[in-house]
């Protein structure tokens, strides 16, 4: 749904004549009314488990799409997309899906994070072409109706029917149970009084490596969602055709979903620091190029900026989910990643609506993708401060 967003941004834009700043605003609206929910989702998924909270959001997320199919002026689009549909997929967001996953997993926790999240990649995928193309031949409002169809028609059963708070309910142990001794299943507690600590939200408030953590989903989410919203923008003013500009987020999208993967493997591995920083540096790099090609540089350069822009932003689902589970384990950590949730739709909210901005007073995102590169970078020490290897950390030769 985000990425679409995107294509759909054209689409307005080129009939209504809205400024970007104004029309991309809807998406911030969108993450700032995920922001204000993500807690809350977090805190109803740990009281109630996820089959019975789950559902109910997603009937929300399918109801703001179809009426953002009915829109005829900003203030509906607002209404419609950023604040209904905003606020129905915090239910189908990292968010509760982080709380169901540090329940069932512990040893493999990166790996495990890295494939759940992977879906978002291969849903771009195939619903950016898909969404191209439905917007070609009949209009962006059939492009919305069907989006919201698909959305109901597989999240809906999938949610209800299969979901499960924790291995307990089916008689299963979490990988990695703490009942084995930590040494035959490849873990080495490094920090024993912070591990079994029952974390809250006012005792993980007091600490450093909180703050560390939030820090860190900012500044390396920030720049995600500029380029995501903007990027196909700046594709098509280089002259690349709308499908063309599809295509390209498609590949995005499937790089990304292979690279959640591989960035939660390796983390189990060498470490969530060592990954984060390897991702960061390929994010940062992916940026630079799309400034090349917006300043006119050869568009070959964009099949460049495709696989790098992948590679960074398979990063950030998994080392968030796996981060804040290495830390924050307890009864409230629903409630807790909900409130790093909450703080990553802060920087995915000033991404879209600050890019705009920058543009519409410069007439180039040149300004933009610099403060997107400079806070790439700035978030990997926080990464290193939150320090998750000083808690748990995988022994080597148990691979």
């Amino acid at each position: 749904m985000r990425t679409t967003f995107s294509l759909f941004l054209i689409a307005l834009l080129d009939e209504f004549h809205w400024s970007r700043a104004a029309a991309a605003g809807v998406q911030s609206v969108s993450f700032i009314v995920y922001m204000c929910s993500a807690p809350l989702v977090g805190s109803l998924i740990d009281r109630f488990g996820p089959r019975r909270v789950i559902p109910p959001g997603i009937v929300v997320l399918c109801a703001g799409l179809f009426l953002s199919s009915r829109v005829h002026t900003l203030a509906q689009f607002y209404l419609f997309y950023g604040v209904i549909a905003g606020f129905g997929v915090t239910f189908v967001s990292i968010s509760p899906f982080s709380a169901v996953l540090s329940r069932w997993f512990q040893k493999k926790r990166g790996l495990a994070s890295g494939i759940a999240v992977s879906g978002m990649g291969v849903g771009t995928f195939v619903f950016v072409p898909l969404t191209q193309y439905v917007i070609g031949g009949a209009g962006w409002r059939s492009a919305f109706m069907v989006l919201s169809g698909c959305i109901f028609l597989v999240l809906l059963p999938l949610s209800a029917l299969l979901l499960r708070r924790s291995p307990q309910d089916m008689g299963l142990a979490v990988d990695g149970a703490e009942g084995i001794a930590e040494r035959k299943r490849g873990i080495e507690i490094v920090d024993r009084v912070w591990a079994e600590t029952d974390w809250t939200v006012k005792r993980a408030a007091r600490e450093v490596r909180f703050w560390s953590l939030l820090l860190f989903s900012l500044l390396i989410i920030f720049p995600v969602y500029l380029v995501v919203i903007h990027g196909a923008k700046v594709l098509a003013d280089s002259g690349l055709g709308k499908m063309d500009v599809a295509f390209m987020i498609a590949v995005v999208g499937i790089t990304s979903s292979a690279f959640q993967v591989f960035w939660g493997w390796l983390s189990d591995r060498v470490g969530r620091e060592v990954t984060v920083s390897l991702g960061a540096t390929a994010l940062l790099l992916a940026i630079f190029l799309l400034l090349l090609v917006e300043q006119g540089r050869s568009r070959s350069l964009t099949y460049l900026f495709v696989f790098f822009f992948g590679c960074g932003w398979g990063v950030t689902a998994p080392m968030f989910m796996a981060t804040a589970a290495d830390l924050f384990q307890g009864r409230s950590f629903g409630l807790i990643y909900g409130i790093t949730e909450a703080v990553i739709g802060v920087g995915c909210a000033l991404g879209p609506w600050l890019g705009g901005l920058i543009f519409d007073v410069t007439g180039s995102y040149r300004i933009a993708f610099l403060a997107a590169i400079a806070s790439c970078a700035a978030s990997c020490p926080f990464a290193w401060a939150a320090a998750p290897r000083k808690v748990r950390r995988r022994l080597r030769g148990s691979y």
